[in-house]
């Protein structure tokens, strides 16, 4: 993981090609810029990539804005964002430049102790909820019989395929596993997710069968040195969630399925097919790592919406 001064150091490389007046950032911006990213890192535990993008989004608005941080108002704040909606930017986007000012001066407010509240007043634009898309058991099933089994790399696949829709993980979580963090008979796996919080996943029999395999029949022949990575790619180093999402592209367009499918959408597959077989909402919650039950929520629509198209194409009376 970049450390701060190294991603802001690569930010100023870039400044140089601007002009004086907006590389020359204020020495207040830049001593808050870097507490407030000390406190995303320590305090807060987020991920680099959060951190970098808060900070970017932070370091824009500071070559915007010109002025002391502590100087800023909610008018500024608003004219800020009316020329990201003047450039023509998604509402999704300046939504989540508004949630790193806000993390920003709320940061400023309460760790440094500043006086300051201009941001509390501006709403964030009102964004569309979007209900997870996911895949029918059928279309789940096609996928997962894709792979060729009489090669390494399919066996490899199959695996990949089995754990996400069997356990629910993110990408990300799933390339970080290493060997050591799998339990394959008791179908259990410890895997560090959002924040770095550690959970334990489930996995059942087919998945179970899936990576018995991998690891007996494929993982030694793609293994070129002592390597503790669970998923390995043909030069026997960690996959990376990329490849992850292009082995995803290769079985969608073998199998001709006509939806948007990327690993995420196992994901939203696995707590779909959860809360259809009457899972507690609260199991899904635990299950899929999430610190706000509403996070969960959404999938109940989706869950709906299927049982109802179901009805509408099954019962005679629909």
């Amino acid at each position: 993981m970049l450390t701060f001064k190294m991603r802001l150091a690569n930010k100023g490389a870039k400044l140089d090609r601007m002009s004086n007046a907006q590389a020359q950032l204020q020495v207040d911006w830049q001593r808050a810029l870097h507490a407030f990213a000390q406190y995303l890192e320590v305090e807060r535990n987020l991920s680099g990539h959060t951190v970098s993008a808060y900070v970017h989004d932070v370091f824009a608005f500071a070559i915007w804005v010109g002025d002391l941080p502590f100087n800023v108002t909610a008018t500024i704040i608003r004219k800020y964002l009316a020329q990201l909606v003047d450039r023509k930017l998604s509402k999704r986007s300046i939504a989540r430049q508004m949630s790193a000012l806000r993390s920003f001066y709320r940061f400023l407010r309460t760790v440094e102790g500043a006086k300051i509240a201009a941001v509390e007043s501006v709403r964030s634009p009102r964004l569309e909820k979007r209900l997870p898309s996911f895949l029918y058991v059928d279309e789940m099933l096609e996928l997962l019989n894709a792979p060729d089994l009489s090669q390494p790399l399919g066996i490899r696949d199959r695996a990949i395929l089995e754990f996400l829709y069997a356990s629910g993980v993110r990408v990300a979580e799933c390339v970080a596993l290493d060997v050591s963090d799998l339990r394959v008979e008791s179908g259990l796996v410890s895997v560090i997710g959002k924040g770095n919080r550690e959970r334990i996943v489930l996995f059942g029999t087919d998945a179970k069968n899936a990576m018995r395999n991998y690891l007996q029949l494929s993982r030694p022949k793609l293994l070129r040195k002592e390597e503790r990575a669970l998923f390995l790619n043909h030069r026997g180093t960690r996959l990376s969630d990329r490849s992850v999402r292009r082995i995803v592209d290769r079985y969608v367009q073998q199998v001709a399925l006509s939806k948007n499918v990327t690993p995420h959408t196992f994901r939203h597959t696995f707590a779909t097919h959860l809360l259809e077989g009457g899972a507690d909402l609260r199991v899904v919650q635990e299950l899929l790592g999430h610190q706000s039950l509403s996070s969960t929520q959404i999938y109940t629509h989706t869950a709906k919406e299927h049982l109802m198209r179901v009805y509408e194409l099954s019962h005679p009376r629909a």
